[in-house]
């Protein structure tokens, strides 16, 4: 009994182990079933930074018709391309020789060299061969440039694939036959077929029979986008598919028993597909009309061939009236006539997308998890990508950086397809070498890793950004993370200030708990209404009003006191404290509530640093009077706001040491928007007023408040999009002038905006690009500005990729020429934040560099995640990120003094930044901030150094209790006193009575004994 136990038991993890490691067939609707707990930062979703495996085959491939050219030289037949294109496609016929590949061979040669590929994937075309398409005397001239190209790879140690078919069918069949319609064609291809083993298959070792077969009968037949232009006959669509089926098995049973013993080569089949993902990811029916789908495009063809022999079950009972049969002797011929799975993904299998069957489901280009559903659906085969990339427009010559990006995503989804899914890929083809032919798009596409000027003599073969990408993908195998070093073990200098950024601070008018300090008598519910009802003519003895009394304040405390942070930043409301926009009405109530707000997190150690002035572009900030006084754009807004700093500085300033005047400055670019001249006027006055609040902070508050002051600016890192081109590179670094330098030029080095801002907007004006105008200091505004701020505040949350794009408009934005472009392959928010830890530490670098040594605090720093119970995404940012600043620290000696998550507590409706909800609960990356903070950093075990807070966190304890247990306190203090008092009459009424009952008794002892002795003396 025990050991059938036990080989059930051995079976039972035997199958999960197989299904695991290989995939069992037909299981490909389990990709779509994932794990509602699953973390969007884990380390398997993430970008892979790592290698391929030492043999792995890199590539590219064309097709013959694409790019071959020469479609009437040297004997070559027409095919139903060549007669399509002439017919059907308009503006195509104006270039026959598109990219001349049959004369240029040599320039194919050489771009291939360039790339350092291991493999080169071309098809021949069939009517080069055979004009007719039947096999008699071949084209002399067309073999001759078939063994010279498959000569000159093998020369560079460059392995040849070759197509049999990419869709170039000799017209003379189709005129015939009917092309694949007719089963003839099968024979006829499979001694064509034969022919070319016998020519090429002493150097050829990898086959491709037929590309795309999907595409051949569903557009060639079904829509008319394809040559022959058929269209409207769903059943000719299954015919050719049936017949195209068995003409690759034929040609496989053919190499397999003639060629295979002594040319010792590999044969399969392209097979095409998109991927697709439910709507719901957890419905039943939507992920089963996702395998409906796949069934319909590549399990058509695939589990045929790489399955059971024989079509889908769905498309069976769809199409059950159209599609042909397949005997049992033909579904034993057919099953496993495949050497390795061929899989191309691309354009051509997604465009366009009306003719594809969604099933109502959502298009994706997720390499990776179609390649598992290849893995779980036909048991794990070997796997070649023979094709793969994208497309541009036409006019794009070398600049194609979306192509890199797509490429990146496609090439590292593959990597992580092989590391972390086991799934046995050896080769990659990147799609295409050249520029050429784009079937019914003609030339209004490119798709090629080198550009090509087809109205050119030469075709000259330059490489694209794509191409340079490429090449070093393949001289590296893989992808290395060179923009940052290894995680640093460390930790910040013990004076670190680690806080929480808060935004306005909206304050309480009137208290919360009026309770202590309302001199009347109420009688409650005395009619039986509920309400009190004030007794007149009496008043009763108050206390004092006191912080406490504001229950906001409380509620702060108690999230701050969870954060275990040591500092607060926060920002006053300057329409709040001063309604008029200046002094001649003053809430004090409002001041006395910030000031309340201060003390009491003193009481708990936690430092303030106060913004001045918080402007975001939904809420400018500004007292009404000013706003309608045209806000920014009157200079009269530069003296309310140093008259309104100043009396902040006097209030409170002898609680506040770090105060910042104004929040992103460089943001307000969004509100004054109308011309580029209303952004750079308010600009201009911004500046003004904040040198200004800064002046006056230091003349006349600094020597007895001994605070500091600066402005907090916008300071996310660019990246040049496209490293290879210098005109990215600079549009990343004007980017940075127009962004940064903007406000910390003037501030931090010259007094004056960037020469290079400067110059740009005037060369533009000359170009009649724009009539942008940037204002000028006068020297004594420069003196005013210059050195107006005691360290550099930033915030920053992300980096972009930006890419030059000349744009002709007088804003501020066109001004310029900068676009961005959104890295698909790295981790975002759902703000669409690009998580890129390593521009941190860039943003810190290039402000040492261009401003000097100077302190720099990071004032906000956080991500929108958009979980309540488990936000991992902003756990992973918060750790990579402080992880940069302290390699900026250490390594580049940064004089970084505090960093500041973003932010205390989410905004309903508002992306979600808050480590609390709206409602206050608490997520659980305060744990996460929690640990850095009593780490100091990222401390090794053996050199932990632990700064001596105890002392102050136990008093700050202490007081916290006081402050919130105050009422608390005082009942037990009067019970108690009330005890001691009752005690002490208890115990003197005790001791008098004792006192006065043994003075009795010793009257009655004594008297007697007087007496006596007297008598005895006598």
């Amino acid at each position: 009994m025990c050991g059938r136990r036990l080989t059930r038991s051995v079976a039972f993890w035997a199958f999960i182990f197989i299904r695991t490691v290989t995939g069992l067939a037909g299981e490909g609707r389990s990709v779509w079933k994932r794990d509602l707990n699953f973390s969007p930062v884990n380390g398997t979703q993430v970008f892979l930074y790592d290698t391929f495996p030492k043999r792995f085959l890199w590539g590219v491939g064309t097709g013959a018709f694409q790019v071959e050219g020469g479609w009437k030289k040297d004997g070559k037949g027409p095919s139903i391309w060549d007669h399509f294109m002439h017919s059907d496609i308009r503006d195509a016929a104006s270039i026959d020789d598109s990219s001349n590949s049959y004369t240029f061979l040599d320039k194919d040669l050489s771009a291939l060299n360039f790339l350092g590929v291991t493999f080169y994937q071309f098809s021949v075309s069939w009517p080069r061969l055979f004009p007719t398409g039947v096999v008699t005397n071949a084209n002399e001239k067309g073999l001759h440039y078939y063994n010279t190209l498959i000569d000159s790879l093998v020369h560079r140690h460059i392995e040849p694939i070759v197509t049999l078919y990419h869709w170039d069918l000799p017209l003379a069949l189709q005129e015939i036959y009917g092309g694949w319609k007719n089963e003839s064609i099968i024979d006829i291809f499979s001694d064509y077929a034969t022919f070319c083993f016998q020519m090429f298959g002493d150097r050829v070792k990898y086959w491709i029979t037929i590309h795309n077969p999907y595409l051949v009968a569903w557009h060639g037949y079904g829509t008319g986008m394809h040559a022959p232009g058929e269209r409207g006959k769903i059943a000719a669509v299954y015919t050719v598919g049936h017949n195209l089926i068995k003409a690759h098995a034929k040609v496989w049973h053919n190499y397999n028993t003639h060629f295979r013993l002594y040319q010792k080569g590999f044969l399969s089949i392209t097979l095409g597909s998109h991927w697709i993902e439910p709507n719901k990811s957890n419905d039943t029916l939507d992920i089963n009309k996702c395998q409906q789908s796949m069934e319909r495009v590549l399990g058509w063809f695939a589990k045929p061939i790489h399955g059971d022999g024989d079509y889908p079950e769905e498309l069976k009972n769809k199409l059950y009236s159209i599609l042909p049969n397949f005997t049992e002797s033909e579904k034993n011929y057919i099953k496993g006539t495949a050497d390795f799975f061929a899989f191309s993904f691309g354009p051509n299998n997604f465009k366009p997308p009306n003719t594809l069957a969604k099933m109502g489901q959502n298009l994706s280009l997720n390499l990776r998890e179609a390649l598992n559903w290849i893995k779980l659906e036909y048991t794990n085969p070997r796997i070649l990508i023979a094709e793969n990339g994208w497309f541009t427009d036409s006019h794009v010559k070398t600049e194609d950086t979306t192509a890199i990006y797509m490429m990146k995503n496609f090439i590292n989804k593959v990597l992580q397809a092989i590391k972390y899914d086991r799934i046995d890929v050896f080769g990659y083809t990147a799609w295409s070498l050249l520029d050429g032919f784009e079937w019914q798009h003609a030339y209004s596409t490119r798709r090629g890793l080198f550009y090509v000027d087809f109205s050119s003599k030469q075709k000259e073969r330059i490489p694209k950004s794509s191409a340079l990408y490429y090449k070093e993908i393949i001289e590296r195998n893989g992808f290395f993370l060179k923009e940052s070093t290894e995680a640093l073990q460390g930790q910040f200098p013990c004076d670190f200030s680690w806080g929480i950024t808060e935004a306005v601070l909206k304050a309480e008018t009137v208290a919360s708990s009026p309770q202590f300090c309302d001199p009347n008598l109420y009688l409650w519910n005395i009619s039986g209404d509920g309400l009190l009802h004030r007794v007149k003519g009496v008043k009763l003895k108050t206390r004092p009003a006191q912080c406490t009394d504001f229950v906001s304040i409380k509620k702060q405390l108690d999230l701050l006191d969870k954060m275990e942070v040591t500092h607060y930043r926060f920002a006053l409301d300057w329409s709040l404290i001063l309604p008029n926009g200046d002094l001649s009405a003053i809430n004090r109530q409002v001041l006395r509530y910030y000031r309340c707000v201060i003390r009491e997190l003193l009481k708990l150690n936690i430092k303030s640093m106060v913004s001045l002035y918080y402007p975001t572009h939904a809420y400018l900030g500004l007292p009404g009077p000013l706003v309608q006084r045209g806000g920014w754009l009157n200079q009269s807004t530069v003296q309310a706001f140093q008259n309104y700093a100043a009396l902040c500085f006097q209030e409170l300033g002898d609680l506040v040491k770090l105060w910042i005047t104004i929040n992103e400055p460089n943001r307000l670019s969004d509100v004054y928007n109308s011309s580029s001249n209303d952004t750079y006027q308010a600009a201009h006055n911004l500046l003004i007023a904040h040198a200004r609040a800064w002046q006056i902070y230091d003349q006349q508050y600094r020597s007895f408040q001994h605070g500091l002051v600066s402005l907090s600016l916008h300071s996310d890192w660019a990246e040049p999009a496209n490293p290879y081109f210098d005109s990215h590179l600079k549009a990343a670094e004007r980017f940075l002038q127009f962004e940064i330098a903007w406000f910390a030029d003037p501030i931090f080095k010259t007094g004056d905006y960037p020469a290079a801002m400067r110059e740009y907007i005037v060369s533009k004006n000359k170009r009649g690009l724009s009539s942008s105008f940037l204002p000028y200091f006068t020297d004594e505004e420069k003196k005013l500005v210059k050195g107006a701020a005691d360290f550099y505040a930033l915030n920053h949350f992300t980096t972009r990729f930006v890419i030059h794009e000349l744009q002709n408009g007088s804003w501020y934005e066109f001004d310029r020429d900068v676009q961005f472009l959104q890295d698909i392959t790295c981790l975002s928010s759902p703000s669409r934040l690009a998580v890129v830890p390593w521009g941190m530490r860039k943003v810190l670098k290039w402000i040492k560099k261009t401003y000097g040594d100077i302190d720099v605090y990071i004032t906000a720093n956080g991500i929108d995640d958009q979980s309540l119970a488990n936000d991992e995404l902003r756990n992973y940012y918060l750790g990579k990120y402080t992880q940069e600043v302290l390699k900026a620290y250490h390594i580049d000696k940064v004089k970084i003094k505090g960093y500041y998550a973003f932010k205390l507590t989410e905004e309903k409706s508002k992306p979600r930044f808050g480590f609390f909800t709206s409602d206050s609960r608490a997520k659980p990356s305060i744990q996460i901030y929690n640990n850095l903070i009593s780490n100091n950093g990222f401390p090794a075990e053996y050199s932990r150094e632990l700064c001596d807070k105890s002392d102050d966190k136990t008093r700050c304890s202490f007081c916290l209790f006081l402050s919130q247990k105050k009422p608390l306190i005082f009942f037990g203090c009067c019970l108690f006193s009330t005890f001691v008092l009752l005690l002490t009459i208890i115990i003197f009424h005790k001791r008098k009575r004792r006192k006065l009952y043994r003075t009795k008794n010793f009257k009655d002892i004594c008297f007697p004994f007087k007496r006596g002795h007297k008598a005895t003396l006598n």
